[in-house]
């Protein structure tokens, strides 16, 4: 097989649908045993919640938990969001959220966990450290 260069793979890509692009990426991740997840970053920042419970705890690690608690009356955004901040299927992002309380983002930065924990108020879930 000849290789292809990166702009001809590119060319191929393009000319996929989105449904046929997440088949390939999925069928990709099987194949290869990796994932196509991207280290978080989020658009909106936050600024850090002082009283939000953990204190000491995160002051002592700059990595932390963003916990999921609920998604609230706006379900639908709540999965939007998840979406973007995890680069989930929908119905794993669904399956997530439907089984809250549970962890999004795992040992991210203070400062990507307040972007996400804004983003994802904002959509209307309700949303913890850990």
């Amino acid at each position: 097989m000849a290789k292809l260069s990166t702009e001809e793979l590119l060319d191929a890509f393009k000319e996929l649908t989105l449904i046929e692009l997440s088949e390939f990426v999925k069928q990709f991740e099987d194949t290869f045993n990796v994932t196509a997840a991207a280290p978080v970053a989020v658009a909106a920042a936050a600024p850090a919640a002082a009283g939000s419970g953990g204190g000491d705890e995160e002051a002592a690690s700059d990595e932390v938990d963003v916990i999921l608690e609920s998604a609230g009356d706006k379900k639908i955004q709540v999965i939007k969001e998840v979406r973007t901040l995890t680069s989930l299927g929908l119905k794993e992002a669904k399956d997530l959220v439907e089984a809250a309380p549970k962890p999004i983002l795992e040992k991210v930065n203070k400062e990507t966990a307040d972007k996400a924990k804004e983003a994802l108020e904002a959509a209307g879930a309700t949303v913890s450290y850990k």
